[in-house]
């Protein structure tokens, strides 16, 4: 018994059990074949399919107490079905024909089966997904089934809180994704061996599939090791690595003690003993042994192996696809072109098309035209040709002479008229096309629209709009089913001119007086009709057919199916166009024939209902698609007694497909036995560029037999026919469609490029050469030309004849008998990497894979997308509604290997979505140029997404190989002899001193100050609502800091380290200048979240603890908040030192001051996390602190007059300074403002900054962001509160990154508006080493943006390009080089100096560098020339600080105030975030920047490595249906954009991604959390 006994078991599931199903009543069968059709449409839901078959089924069915209907049958068929397979004929005939495996080939199936058998099950990470995005149901379709584990109660978990504790698959129904890993699948195939299947796509050559087939004879439980070893053994090289050179591994990111002190733990559990593997990976975490899996499946060789070699150029080059040696080659002779046999001459044969309307209306009234059903398939109304005739002429006389627009004639005869007509009016569809003909108007037929977005509509309209229509005819009712506008009239569609609607029914249209007659002429060359056809690229062409050639391709028709006058035919096709329109309007017209139009709302109820028309009318000829073949197999066994013997021919419209074979086979099996004789089933072949091209002849014409061929899929490929004999699995059987159509020439082309005539054993395109083809594409002369007027050459270049010929968009050949075989069509046709695949080849494919289940209603859409200068090919399908998580992943990665073994092509993406949700084409096939269109626009909403780049995408660039290093003296020769300047620049002198520049110390400026100007205002502190929070004025802050040094000074000893816990304000400042008095050393500290203790106290506990601070000084609430119980979940709250509180100190002044015995001793320390998220404190001494003040006063000329508004955080590097240092030494005011208070008032920044008239102000990015976001629409709001910004000459953004330039210049343009100047928005750049490098200032140059080539920086070299050129990007100058500051560019390996313009690391010498680490944590050793090093070259003396940041200089043609040229510096990004991936140096942002510009729904993103794959992360803002639409199209991005292959893309919801207080993303901490499960995440895709 060789059917597959899975497919029997997933039938049964579905039905009601044989023996039940036996004993049921034809009746009930009937409605349940119905139902089943009906939930299969989605016409029904699923709990209603279930209520409704319960209904049917209960009489039937034992009850067995409280147990609903439907769920009684399941259970009896799983008891049953053992013992019900082996026997049960009747259930081995079902389960072959279910309808959902459509077009399934039994051979096919089996070479399916076969090349999995080849696989090892192996492990493959499962995708992680969240419950919320499982629960997601399609639009249309179901609900689940109240059986489903989706009870109400889990849907309600969705997000409580976000529990920290709750991992991705908390409650998600697989426990173990291992132990679906490890289960062998029992496949079904007919060998007795269980076939198991694997989910990698397989190795290609030879060797490697010997070794699968020899590992297959292992036991199953072999281990992967084990294979893996095999694998390799294979005489391959080494597999050449995915991912390029190894990533400096840096352990500090998996060690959770670290990670806990990096203030990461988000409900982290320290006390896990994490055992680590050698690679440093904590092995508890699911993530990471889900990437382990990915690597394990990477590291197998892909399939060609790159070839080595390296060309160190800018460009990076493409791998181009080589030519195979060994690839078959076309080895026949030239083909020699095909004609049919002689258009035969007909005596009486009518001149026109009218004509024998005309004849046939008034000779043979009577005779019966057109038959229409209605939805029970009962005959509606018969139209005669009397009545045709005089129901024509009725329209035709009304379009022309009652129809008026101011007195003038709506229409004139040549005019276009669309006909839109539902499918099933086809009566009232053809009096409106011989109407038009008869008063010769160019009937346009299109689809009813009905909504305003179908699929395509669109581009109907673009047709309609280019063909000049104005007027569409309809019936009654389909008009008053359009979707209307307010005045009542139909709506105008999106993209359609403006149509008036004129309905055809009776009472609308007027008798012509007796006078008047249609003109009947002899057919000219005139348009007759125009059909409408859309490319695979989704637009829609009208091809125009003239009269003459709709009438030679009847004459053509009738010859070649050998049509008499009054036959009868049934036609399933859609009568408005193709072969529908040619067989059962046209040619049955011109031979008085019968029609019965079987209306597709019928066949979805009654599938067999053609084949009782057949039968009941004795009808001669049926006109079917495989489809509706393949339908009534399904509800073949309720019919006894129909017979197909009256049927002379079955034409198969679409017998050029790879599936059609496998239908009309099936079908004969079955109705043979009704009378069906096997020679009468005629597949044919057509386009609407060449209508009928062949067809086969009905038996009676003494035809050679039909042939069948066997091809080789991989001949296929490359163009060339091989007959396959050995290698069983990648073949295709295509039947032949026929001979030549009558009078017509044929010959097959090379598709690509000049059309040469292809050899006898070539694949090429059809062409055809005859009077009755289309004529032209109306309006598009230019692709006219290319299609209607093809001249095809001998291999000499000679035309074979002086006749145009047609291209048919068939691919195919002439077979032996001169029987023409079509193997696919170029709108299906796909080139990946020089070898061409044919969409529905993939789709048959595909299907065959079993459970065939599977895919709801067989509904899959292949189509190709182009990534990275190669097309890849997508497979998106519709997944049945019960399908679970792990159906659908077996079922992706079992496809995944069919395809790659049947077609040697990888699939680059795999998406499922809901059944019903694929947009639909007019007759429920899928509309493929809408759904790729999806697919890119990321509207896809699949619910499964499986990307394999890693196994497609071949063609990358080589991975970059360093050279070796040029010497240092040769360098510093080669720079001198190309003329190019060292990249050395420095701010102005800071010679001449000021009045204040005597003191060194700045608590001595704040006493000098108490004194000379007691009363002059310092700070001033606004609060949310703009008002005045707390002042202070020179005297205030002293008596304050001095009641603090006093307080200290009892307790503590000079040189103490105390920490600052404070929100931003002046207490701040004061206890700041306190503990300079008392001779302690202040670590300000930001106070922990109140609402997020967990995150935010760890890190004060670390900062406090590492900085040695042995008092922590606070206000009494932060006081309470640090020893709370919530603070004692988080940290050890006994290990605190003391905590003294400020608030209420008494007025004490303090016995002496401390005098710091030199400049050069320790101030304060400053500590910050970096964004590699490393906790770094620094040591700021007196000496370096005056002079960064001095620093910033002469570049901001600052004075006591000054006012400048500070929004910035006060804890660490530039922030602090200007908020705590900067007034008291220049004695300007500064108006403070907490960028915290922005998140309750947007605007309170920017009004202070209009209220004060400030001149000068700083901010960071998350405000600046804060700002565009939140008041981007506010701007005329803010008008009208008199906010004005043109007081403002620099804006400043303190920032230790590459300039934003995107943020700032949408800043600008945004507050443009409220008067900001487009010059006034600056960066600052500052690190580590030296907070303040640089800052613009107020005089100056502007700053310059240049543009540089990414992929260059990735070489690590500048290259400068026009704006908007390709891979381009911009650059902005981090504001001018503060005075007393050196920059210098320097070599990051061999420390040497570097030229003008050449990207290095920025080195840095300043009286105002820090002096050291205080401590790193993290990593100390690597630090220890951080602050003191020399070039290895040149200037050998200058120490200098290394600031971790890449950039360049470069000198531009701007005088700066000195009158020199001024050098610009560009920094480029922080060494540390750099990944290395494949060789070359990619800067995180970068890749962030593409990921965000691919889909509108993604709000944030970041990217670090693991183990050299390329995560990810992206921020969701939108559904989270959403989610998956994301995948392909951010994978798709970094491809193209930067030629790497994303490894794992995560989908977390907004604010997942940390952000410091600068606004910078902490990716550590990000990858910190994605490997400890902590994220939460909505969907991980794993790339394979």
């Amino acid at each position: 018994m060789a059917e597959r006994t899975s497919t029997g078991l997933l039938t049964m599931m579905l039905e009601p059990t044989p023996a039940v199903a036996m004993t049921l009543p034809a009746e009930v069968r009937e409605k349940l074949a119905e139902l089943e059709l009906e939930l299969s449409e989605g016409d029904i839901t699923q709990k209603g399919y279930e209520k409704k078959r319960g209904k049917l089924l209960a009489p039937y069915i034992p009850q067995i107490q409280g147990v609903d209907p439907s769920l009684q049958i399941d259970n009896r068929i799983q008891a049953s079905s053992q013992a019900v397979l082996p026997g049960s004929k009747h259930n081995k005939s079902r389960a072959a024909n279910t309808r959902d495996e459509r077009f399934r080939s039994d051979l096919h199936t089996e070479a399916v089966q076969a090349a999995l058998a080849k696989y090892k099950e192996r492990k493959m990470p499962m995708p992680s997904k969240r419950r919320s995005v499982l629960v997601q149901s399609s639009v249309e379709a179901c609900t689940p089934p109240d059986t489903s584990s989706a009870s109400e109660d889990e849907g309600s978990l969705r997000r409580q809180g976000r529990l920290a504790t709750s991992t991705p698959y908390q409650g998600h129904g697989h426990p173990a994704v291992e132990h679906w890993f490890n289960r062998v699948i029992q496949g079904s195939s007919t060998s007795s061996s269980a076939s198991s299947t694997s989910s990698h796509p397989g190795g290609r050559s030879v060797t490697n599939t010997t070794a699968h087939a020899a590992l297959n004879a292992n036991a199953a439980a072999t281990a992967l090791a084990d294979l893996m070893a095999h694998t390799q053994l294979d005489n391959h090289s080494a597999p050449p690595d995915v991912t390029g050179l190894s990533e400096r591994s840096s352990l500090h990111a998996e060690r959770p003690q670290v990670a806990s002190m990096r203030g990461v733990s988000r409900g982290y559990n320290h006390h896990t003993s994490v055992m680590e593997t050698a690679d440093g990976v904590p092995v508890n975490s699911r993530v990471s042994n889900k990437i382990q899996q990915l690597l394990n499946t990477l590291k197998r060789p892909k399939r060609p192996p790159l070839r080595e070699f390296f060309v160190d150029d800018f460009e990076e080059l493409m791998d181009v696809q080589q030519p195979d040696p060994n690839q078959p080659k076309p080895e026949g002779q030239q083909m020699i072109p095909l004609e049919g046999e002689p258009l035969g001459v007909v005596t009486n044969w009518p001149p026109s098309l009218p004509a024998a309307l005309q004849r046939w209306g008034t000779t043979q009234p009577k005779s019966p035209c057109l038959t229409a059903l209605d939805n029970a398939g009962k005959p509606v109304y018969t139209l005669t040709y009397g009545k045709l005739w005089t129901r024509s002429q009725k329209l035709a006389y009304t379009l022309l002479n009652k129809l008026s627009t101011r007195n003038e004639p709506l229409l004139v005869p040549g005019d276009r008229v669309a006909l839109v007509f539902p499918n099933n009016d086809p009566v009232m569809f053809m009096v409106a096309f011989y109407g038009c003909l008869l008063a010769e108007l160019v009937p346009v037929p299109i689809e009813v629209p009905l909504t305003r977005k179908d699929a395509g509509s669109q581009q109907i309209g673009f047709l309609l709009g280019s063909c000049g229509v104005t007027l569409a005819l309809t019936t009654d009712a389909c008009q008053k089913g359009l979707p209307k506008a307010q005045t009542g009239e139909v709506a105008t569609f999106k993209g359609w001119p403006r149509l008036l609607w004129f309905v055809t029914d009776g009472k609308h249209v007027v008798k012509p007086p007796k006078d008047w007659h249609p003109p009947i002429r002899e057919a000219s060359n005139d348009i007759a009709y125009i059909e409408y056809k859309t490319s695979k690229e989704g637009s829609t062409m009208g091809i125009t057919v003239s009269n003459s050639a709709m009438l030679a391709h009847c004459h053509a028709l009738t010859q070649a199916c050998g049509y008499t006058e009054a036959e009868t035919i049934t036609n399933v096709l859609d009568f408005k166009r193709e072969a529908g329109l040619w067989h059962g309007v046209l040619t049955s017209v011109m031979n008085r024939m019968h029609v019965i139009s079987i209306p597709y709302s019928l066949m979805k109820v009654n599938p067999l209902s053609w084949i009782q028309k057949v039968h009941t009318y004795k009808a001669r000829v049926a006109v079917v698609k495989s489809r509706d073949m393949h339908w009534s197999l399904l509800a073949q066994r309720d019919q006894r007694d129909i017979s197909l013997s009256s049927l002379r021919m079955l034409i198969v419209a679409d017998g050029a497909n790879p599936w059609s074979i496998s239908s009309c086979d099936a079908f004969l099996n079955v109705f043979q036995a009704r009378g069906l004789r096997p020679e009468v089933i005629c597949p044919c072949a057509g386009s609407s560029e060449a209508m009928t091209v062949a067809i086969r002849r009905p038996p009676e014409m003494g035809v050679p037999p039909p042939g069948k061929a066997v091809l080789s899929m991989g001949g296929l490929s490359h163009s060339v026919i091989r007959v396959d004999t050995e290698e069983k699995l990648s073949v295709l059987t295509v039947q032949d469609v026929g001979q030549v159509m009558p009078g017509a020439l044929v010959c097959v082309v090379r598709v690509e490029g000049t059309p040469y005539l292809c050899q006898t054993d070539e694949v090429g395109e059809i062409c055809v050469s005859s009077g009755s083809t289309g004529v032209a594409y109306y309006g598009l002369p230019g692709m006219t030309k290319n299609i209607f007027e093809t001249v095809p050459l001998m291999s000499s270049g000679v035309p074979i004849t002086d006749r145009p010929f047609t291209r048919t968009s068939l691919l195919g050949f002439v077979g032996p008998d001169s029987l023409v075989f079509i193997v696919g069509k170029m709108d299906g046709l796909m080139v990946v990497s020089g070898r061409r695949h044919n969409a529905d080849d993939v789709v048959a494919t595909a299907l065959a894979v079993e459970p065939m289940k599977f895919v709801y209603r067989g509904r899959i859409a292949v189509f190709s997308v182009s990534v990275l200068h190669d097309e890849r090919i997508v497979v998106v399908a519709e997944q049945r509604p019960d399908a679970s998580e792990e159906d659908s992943f077996q079922w992706m990665s079992r496809v995944l290997q069919a395809i790659d073994s049947i077609h040697q092509v990888g699939v680059y993406c795999l998406a499922l979505v809901p059944a019903n949700t694929l947009p639909k084409a007019p007759l429920g096939g899928i509309h493929i140029s809408e759904t790729k269109q999806r697919f890119l626009e990321g509207a896809l909403h699949p619910c499964n997404v499986l990307m394999c780049p890693h196994t497609c995408v071949t063609n990358l660039p080589k991975p970059r190989q360093k050279q070796p290093e040029v010497g240092p003296a040769s360098m510093i020769v080669g720079n001198l002899v190309a003329g190019k300047r060292i990249a050395q620049a420095c701010g102005r002198d800071v010679a001449q001193l000021e009045d204040n520049d005597q003191f060194l110390y700045i608590q001595d400026v704040l006493q000098w100050r108490a004194q000379a100007t007691p009363d002059h205002p310092l700070f001033l502190v606004l609060n949310a609502k703009g008002t005045v929070a707390s002042t202070a004025s020179c005297l205030q802050l002293h008596k304050r800091a001095e009641r603090v040094a006093a307080a200290l000074m009892g307790r503590l000893n000079t040189g103490d380290h105390v920490a600052l816990v404070y929100p931003p304000g002046t207490d701040l400042i004061a206890t700041f200048y306190g503990c300079l008095y008392a001779g302690c050393v202040p670590v300000t500290v930001r106070p922990p979240h109140p609402q997020n203790l967990a995150t935010t106290l760890p890190t004060v506990k670390m900062i406090v603890e590492v900085s040695k601070s042995v008092c922590i000084l606070t206000t009494q609430a932060i006081m309470k908040l640090l020893k709370s119980k919530e603070a004692a979940a988080a940290v050890d709250v006994k290990s605190w030192p003391q905590v003294l509180d400020t608030d209420d100190l008494p007025r004490k002044k303090s016995p002496q001051m401390y005098k710091p015995p030199t400049p050069e001793m320790l101030a304060y320390l400053d500590f910050s996390v970096s964004t590699t998220g490393i906790l770094a404190g620094v040591k700021m001494s007196h000496a370096a602190t005056s002079a960064l003040c001095r620093s910033i006063k002469l570049q901001c000329e600052l004075y006591p007059s000054r006012q400048i508004a500070i929004c910035l955080d006060p804890y660490c590097g530039l922030g602090f300074a200007l908020w705590c240092l900067c007034s008291v030494y220049s004695g300007h005011q500064s108006i403070l403002v907490p960028p915290l208070e922005l998140e309750s008032n947007a605007s309170l920044w920017l009004a202070a900054v209009s209220q004060y008239k400030v001149r000068v102000t700083f901010c960071s990015y998350s405000v600046m962001e804060m700002c565009t976001k939140g008041l981007g629409a506010q701007t005329e709001a803010l008008r009208l509160r008199n906010v004005n910004l043109s007081c403002v000459r620099t804006c400043m953004v303190v920032a230790e990154e590459r300039p934003r330039i995107s943020l700032t210049q949408s800043f600008s343009k945004i507050f443009k508006d409220l008067g900001l100047s487009p010059r006034a928005v600056s960066t600052t750049f500052g690190c580590r080493v030296n907070v303040a490098i640089c800052l613009q200032g107020t005089a100056g140059p502007d700053p310059t943006t240049v543009y540089v080539d990414m992929r260059a920086l990735r070489h690590d070299r500048v290259r400068l390009v026009e704006r908007g050129s390709p891979h381009s990007l911009p650059l902005m100058e981090s504001g001018k080089i503060l005075p007393g500051v050196k920059v210098i560019i320097a070599n990051t390996e061999t420390k040497g100096p570097l030229g003008d313009s050449h990207l290095g690391e920025i080195w840095v010498s300043s009286p105002h560098n820090a002096t050291g680490y205080y401590t790193v944590y993290g990593e100390e050793a690597l630090h220890a020339d951080h602050f003191n090093t020399k070039l290895s070259f040149g200037d050998t003396q200058t120490v200098w600080a290394r600031t971790g940041y890449l950039g360049f200089l470069r000198r531009t043609d701007l005088t700066d105030a000195s009158g020199e040229r001024h050098d610009a510096l560009y920094v480029v990004g922080s060494l540390d975030e750099t990944l290395e991936l494949r060789g070359m140096r990619y800067h995180p942002i970068d890749i962030e920047t593409s990921v965000i510009r691919s889909h509108k729904s993604i709000a944030e993103c970041a990217v670090f490595t693991w183990t050299n794959l390329l995560v990810v992360v992206v921020e969701l803002e939108g559904s989270e249906q959403e989610a998956l639409d994301l995948v392909a199209l951010v994978t798709n991005v970094v491809l193209e954009e930067h030629y790497l292959i994303v490894g794992v893309v995560v989908v977390v919801d907004p604010g997942v991604i940390p952000i410091n207080s600068r606004g910078e993303k902490q990716r550590m901490h990000l990858r910190d959390g994605f490997l400890a499960d902590q994220l939460d995440p909505i969907y991980v895709a794993y790339n394979m």
